[in-house]
């Protein structure tokens, strides 16, 4: 009735196709596809004997195009036959994707969205919400088949979630198959589920899920059901409550129920289709027949045809929610404006060869199609009719939402649309505050495979199971994820360390041998206590520094071996602190030249003592002169500066300098000096070394010389120290780490300079202060004599 309104309509209007009157012939496929490909085939050939032109018109009617069919199947089987011919057809309800298909359907148009963009709707739907792991119900046909392909690809493409489950519901009510399904379903871990079907399928389905008692899943219908009212039952509520769905875009057709009051069937047209159509109509509202033979034998109302239709409740009539009629509505008027643009078409500037128009008399069907591909118009309801390649309308959906009344009714309430625009793309609006959940908690359900990934964890998916279900895996030690659901831990920078969260990087902690930590204190105050220990030997000494046991042995060398003493007790301290390049520098050559001044005092004074006792022998003087004070002080510094220009060659070649270590640890930076030539190093140590053995053996050699000549032993005990410590040195130092390595080599200073100033000074110091009656002459002179 909605296409004979609009062609009505379109007939009144003189500024839509002026001089041209439209007809119309209507067709019941009776659900079946012969039924439907048969009428198809009678239009398209010509051979149609109740369709004829007023008598005054002559010759065949051209038939402009065809509205339907209803089914995708049936618009395929009859855009395949047709699309050989180039006869248009414009479907309201066909939602296959695959007759997209501009090769195998060259004809074929539709004022209803595809599935393709169906399916794109529900997945944003989806996406919105949250729900990556949903089930998937569709019909055994090839609506349902394309819906599950296409559904499967795009929902991978946009990243919107896994099936759980994809279910073909039968077209009969196979109780077997129907157990199944509503079992899997039950069972599932996914709370979401997708039908797209037809209200057969739904039905069967949901006998199965009331026996079984399957609640608390949220279902989300495809516009083949979204406005089933078959369903919308007071039995079937309490389990499809709350239901999601797209629905065709509503309209609002003016003049239409006017158009609907007037229709009368004619008593005495029996031949005509649509009388024939409306008369079935109208024995079914009114209970009555116009042929009395019709009741088989019973008796009943006879039908006059002046009954009042609207003192009766009927559907017939209930105009809020024009769905498919307003597709047929905008079908119409697409072909009608088709015919216009045709017609207003300039002799010398058509489209075709020769820049021919077509006219009526001649009109071919791939004319038409030409001109409908480009057809462009907007409805009084204000959408905006025109095609795309494909013979696709801009696509427009209402989001509907099934309210379970408390009386145990439904109403089905628009909650939101999703279209796409040709500037905007694809948008979803959906007013989440006047949706219905079934729900005691009447929020939106969760239905994922796994919990989202939280920051500082990675995704590991599951081996054998769809993308949507993995573990979640803590981030490994240096590596972080600040983003929810990330499939893979970022590794931090250097000098940064991911925190304990593993969700962003810190810096990472710094280690270094540092004056505020008890092992930096302890060596700190060990090096000052040693540096003011010699302070207080040197005091004593400079006090007493005319007394015999300090004026023996060449009491100047005791002053500068002091001196020496005291800057390696200082000389430790640039190993502690944080490591720059002056201190990396120094500490090396201040050690080196420090402990070099203070072995070669060492040597020199134990040459001396060899020098002396030589010299107490007859003819032994002449090697005196060789040892005077200029030549002690000569030796001094001759050996001292061979250590120097070690130091300089060392620093100038290839300078220590500081170095950040990650190598020792991964969260710590250990911050420390690097010798910048193990060579320049080595020679120095060896330096060092070669002094003391040779002062050690000469010590040694001289250690049983006379008392009043004998500090030989003291210089054989110190040095026997000073070797010992180096040795332990070096095998200590290569295995320590960072810190521990400076904190190794400052007690080598430190111990070696306490073993010489202990065991050279420590005993004068005794005899100073707790025995001076033995620092006379006269008692060092004796001690020689009675050992002699």
């Amino acid at each position: 009735m909605t296409m004979a309104f609009a062609i009505d309509e379109i007939n009144n209007n003189s500024d839509l196709l002026p001089n041209v009157t439209l007809g119309y012939i209507l067709y019941d496929n009776c659900g079946a596809l012969v039924v439907g490909f048969t009428g198809a085939l009678s239009l398209a050939s010509g051979r149609e004997g109740q369709f004829l032109l007023q008598e005054n018109c002559l010759g065949s009617p051209p038939v402009l195009g065809i509205v339907g069919d209803h089914y995708s199947t049936f618009s395929i089987a009859m855009a395949n036959v047709l699309g050989l011919y180039k006869m248009p057809i414009v479907s309201y309800f066909a939602t296959c994707s695959c007759l997209s298909d501009r090769q195998r359907f060259p004809s074929f148009f539709r004022t209803i969205p595809s599935d393709a963009f169906q399916v794109r709707a529900m997945i944003q739907i989806l996406k919105h919400f949250g729900w990556t792991w949903v089930g998937l119900l569709v019909s055994d046909d090839d609506y349902g088949h394309h819906v599950a392909q296409s559904f499967q690809s795009d929902l991978v493409q946009s990243d919107g979630g896994c099936l759980a489950y994809l279910e073909v519901l039968p077209w009969d009510s196979d109780a077997s198959v129907l157990q199944r399904i509503v079992h899997k379903i039950k069972t599932s871990t996914a709370r979401v589920v997708m039908v797209f079907a037809h209200e057969i399928h739904m039905m069967h389905l949901m006998e199965e899920v009331v026996r079984q008692n399957v609640t608390d899943q949220q279902w989300i219908a495809s516009e083949a059901l979204t406005t089933a009212t078959v369903l919308q039952t007071p039995r079937l509520m309490p389990y499809l409550g709350g239901t999601l769905g797209i629905a065709i875009r509503r309209g609002e057709i003016p003049g239409l129920r006017k158009f609907l009051l007037q229709i009368r069937p004619d008593i005495n047209d029996n031949g005509n289709n649509v009388n024939s159509m409306v008369r079935q109509f109208w024995e079914y509202t009114f209970r009555c027949k116009f042929d009395p033979e019709g009741w088989m034998g019973a008796s009943g109302a006879l039908c006059t045809g002046r009954e009042d239709i609207e003192r009766v409740e009927t559907e017939f009539l209930d105009l809020s929610n024009l769905r498919p009629e307003y597709n047929v509505y905008k079908a119409v008027y697409a072909l009608a404006y088709t015919l216009d643009d045709m017609l207003q078409c300039e002799p010398g500037k058509g489209p075709f060869s020769g820049h021919s128009c077509a006219t009526l008399q001649t009109l071919e069907p791939w004319q038409l199609v030409h001109y409908l591909q480009k057809v462009n118009y907007t409805t009084g309801f204000g959408d905006e009719v025109s095609f795309d390649k494909n013979g696709d309308a801009l696509p427009i959906y209402d989001v509907m939402n099934w309210l379970w009344l408390p009386d145990g009714t439904a109403k089905v309430q628009n909650v939101g649309e999703v279209k796409r625009s040709a500037f905007k793309g694809e948008e979803l609006t959906i007013y989440e505050e006047k949706i219905f959940w079934n729900f005691e908690s009447n929020k939106p359900p969760r239905s994922v495979c796994s919990e989202s990934c939280p920051p500082g964890t990675r995704m590991a998916r599951k081996k054998g199971e769809p993308v949507c279900c993995f573990d979640c895996i803590p981030c490994s030690e240096g590596k972080f994820s600040n983003k929810t659901d990330s499939t893979e831990c970022t590794s931090c920078p250097e000098d940064l360390w991911s925190s304990p969260q593993r969700d962003h990087c810190v810096p990472k902690k710094t280690e270094f041998l540092s004056y505020h930590e008890p092992l930096g204190i302890c060596l700190t105050v060990t090096s000052l206590l040693g540096t003011f220990i010699c302070a207080v030997v040197l005091g004593i000494f400079t006090y007493h520094r005319s007394t015999p046991i300090v004026r023996a042995n060449n009491s100047e060398l005791s002053f500068l071996l002091l001196v020496s003493l005291k800057l390696c007790f200082l000389c430790s301290l640039l190993f502690i602190g944080y490591p720059r390049l002056w201190t990396c520098q120094l500490r090396h050559a201040a050690f080196g030249i420090s402990f070099v001044l203070c072995v070669s005092c060492i040597l020199v004074k134990t040459m001396v003592v060899l020098a002396v006792f030589k010299a107490s022998k007859p003819g032994g003087g002449a090697n005196l002169k060789w040892f005077g004070a200029v030549q002690q002080r000569g030796t001094v510094l001759a050996l001292t500066c061979i250590q120097a220009a070690i130091c300089i060659a060392w620093i100038a070649s290839a300078s220590p300098e500081p170095h950040k270590n990650t190598q020792y640890h991964n969260d710590k930076i250990v911050y420390e000096c690097v010798v910048g030539s193990t060579v320049g190093f080595a020679v120095l140590m060896g330096y060092i070394g070669l002094l003391a053995i040779l002062s050690f053996l000469l010590a040694f050699l001289a250690r049983n010389l006379p008392d009043n000549f004998n500090e030989a032993k003291l210089i054989t005990f110190s040095m026997l120290i000073f070797c010992a410590v180096w040795v332990a040195f070096v095998p200590a130092y290569v295995n320590s780490p960072g810190k521990y390595a400076d904190a190794v080599e400052v007690f080598a200073i430190l111990a070696s300079s306490f073993g010489l100033l202990v065991a050279l000074f420590g005993p004068k110091c005794y005899i100073i202060l707790m025995r001076p009656e033995k620092n006379t002459k006269k008692a060092i002179m004796a001690r020689g004599t009675t050992k002699l």
